[in-house]
């Protein structure tokens, strides 16, 4: 079952922001939030190097540095 959330125009910009890759749907964006979210309160250290490898991972996709899924399974022989 789905149901539709209002955002005002300035939070969509912000979610938008967030995205990893262009298709990314809101609801994986969401769901994303909430499992760092739960993060920085279970393991307030362990959150801050994730953070900071998220941030570095973001980095890295906005450069076009990285593998799709299909070069990868070429490259593991999958």
């Amino acid at each position: 079952m789905e149901t539709t959330i209002r955002v005002g125009p300035e939070t969509k910009s912000k979610l938008d922001e967030f995205r990893q890759y262009k298709s990314e749907s809101y609801d994986e964006l969401v769901r994303k939030l909430i499992h760092i979210v739960k993060t920085c309160e279970k393991e307030p250290k362990l959150s801050q190097k994730t953070i900071e490898e998220i941030k570095s991972a973001r980095e890295r996709i906005k450069k076009g540095e990285f593998y799709t899924e299909g070069e990868a399974k070429k490259i593991l022989g999958l």
